[in-house]
């Protein structure tokens, strides 16, 4: 009797796994060949890591992987990708772009987030996470804070560090040097987000270790195996990942930015103290606020937080790669000095305004923003179904339900000869008066696009054009013996981070 009792509930086992075992077929069946079922041009995928295998096992770099699947096919209007087990949607043509994030924003209004509220205030409650009315809300509060007003507010706090980081790095090196500039740059940025964003002067080339640089290191780092293996986890189920301990943001971190805030704040409250950065702006924002949401300390640490981290990595890599290209480009980059020494002359400081009137150093950015863009793809996350018309002849539309994700691929976009002929040339004349308005607005994206488009773009860029013009009233910025080019990407980063640094050299100017 016990025999038979047994044999059943083995046979009862066997079935329950023979029917999981089904049902996982199905469904990775069903996943793996939605875009195929759908008559949807697509990229092949593998099961668990979907199409960005090869980036999981670090085969390819992200930005390969990003031109890859965007040639895939390379006569369609998007293709069909499965992002894990999501089915994403690359847009390649512009006008469709336009639909997506501008005329129907409402259908795509979030970005796909790794990380709640209440998984993580620091990081899940910043303006880039949100979702919905708290973003929109906060959006309000944040947006006048980026406006030219409050860019002349701020000028001065980044026009000081910028004078104070040239002047240290003309003192240290010497006649000629070669240096590897993202280090010293991101030494900059963290200065500069320091006093703005959180109104604490630091002086990184001269305290190396001060604890803002080392959290900034932190935060901004996934090249390690256990950090890019973690993010690909929150990536593919956050909760979970959360559940099983982990955090997206060390516990160390997210303490130091709560206490250096919620300090700041208390003893400004107290002691009456104005100072015009990034902190008192939030904490007039949090006065002024008129709804019933009220703003917390744990929203202020947030937005300072990410204003931190897109100063502390994107802008620092925007800084690397104009010296960069200045490095290899003698001819462009003489004609830029010259308009820096025309327009400063004998002035002894730099105004808000001669940044403004810069035209050829916008061109030159510009230029380099397209070739070497801060984000390499922008997501939008699906609210409310959306049908896509058919990709191209052959093809039939496709409705994208809530939760599927779009992608719109700004490095391959940037660098498609259908929209900026010879792409791989760095060419400012592209951005000139005559020019400019030719090129179209969303086949140029390199803060985002519709109404989530990076808010902070304007300190960015006030940020890197003091930093360029006061290099250039010091140096002449040349290659060096390991001046790589073309590039080589690191493959274990989500970014354009070259694989062996930016390497140049700094040769001291006479008489300056």
């Amino acid at each position: 009797m016990e025999e038979s009792h047994l044999t059943t509930l083995g046979l009862l086992f066997i079935t329950l796994i023979f029917i999981i075992l089904a049902k996982l077929i199905s469904i990775l069946y069903t996943q793996f060949t939605y875009w195929k079922r759908n008559k949807v041009p697509y990229v092949r995928s593998s099961p668990l890591f979907g199409t960005a295998w090869r980036v999981f096992f670090r085969l390819v770099s992200f930005p390969n992987y990003c031109k890859y699947i965007y040639n895939y096919h390379p006569d369609a209007r998007y293709v069909g990708v499965m992002d894990f087990a999501t089915p994403t949607v690359i847009v390649r043509d512009p006008k469709l772009i336009k639909e997506i994030a501008v005329k129907n924003f409402d259908n795509f209004p979030d970005h796909r987030s790794f990380v709640t509220e209440e998984m993580d205030p620091v990081f899940g409650k910043n303006v880039f996470s949100l979702k919905g009315d708290r973003w929109r809300e906060m959006r309000n509060t944040l947006s006048p804070s980026f406006t030219a007003n409050k860019m002349r507010f701020m000028f001065d706090l980044v026009s000081k560090c910028s004078r104070d980081f040239v002047s240290c790095l003309h003192d240290r090196l010497e006649f000629s040097s070669e240096i590897e500039v993202k280090n010293v740059f991101t030494r900059y940025s963290n200065d500069v987000i320091a006093t703005v964003a959180f109104g604490i002067t630091v002086n990184s080339i001269e305290d190396p270790d001060n604890e803002f640089y080392k959290r900034g290191i932190d935060v901004s780092t996934f090249s390690g195996t256990f950090r890019f293996i973690k993010f690909m986890l929150f990536r593919l189920n956050p909760r979970l990942t959360r559940m099983a301990g982990f955090t997206f943001l060390s516990r160390a971190t997210s303490k130091f930015f709560w206490r250096v805030i919620s300090e700041t704040v208390t003893a400004r409250k107290r002691r009456g103290i104005v100072r015009p950065d990034m902190i008192h702006l939030l904490m007039r924002a949090t006065e002024k606020k008129s709804t019933q949401e009220v703003m917390t300390i744990d929203d202020i640490v947030a937005q300072a937080f990410i204003f931190f981290l897109a100063g502390f990595d994107t802008t620092s890599t925007l800084m690397c790669y104009v010296v960069h290209e200045l490095a290899l480009h003698q001819d462009i980059q003489r004609r830029l000095r010259e308009e820096v020494d025309r327009l400063l002359d004998d002035k002894m400081e730099i105004s808000y305004e001669d940044t403004l009137g810069m035209e050829y150093m916008e061109m030159v950015i510009s230029e380099t923003l397209r070739m070497h863009p801060p984000t390499l793809l922008i997501d939008r996350q699906c609210a409310k179904e959306f049908h896509l018309p058919p990709a191209g002849p052959g093809y039939e539309g496709v409705t994208i339900h809530p939760g599927e994700n779009i992608w719109f691929p700004v490095l391959a976009i940037h660098r498609d000869p259908t929209h900026f002929p010879d792409p791989d040339k760095f060419d400012p004349e592209r951005f000139n008066r005559e020019n400019k308005n030719n090129v179209d607005p969303y086949a140029y994206i390199p803060f985002g696009v519709g109404p989530r488009k990076c808010i902070g773009n304007r300190f960015a860029l006030m940020e890197t054009k003091l930093l360029i013009i006061r290099l250039l009233r010091k140096f002449i910025i040349k290659p060096s013996q390991r001046t790589k080019h073309p590039i080589v990407y690191k493959k274990a980063d989500f970014t354009l981070m070259p694989k062996d640094g930016f390497w140049v050299t700094f040769e001291k100017r006479d008489n300056h």
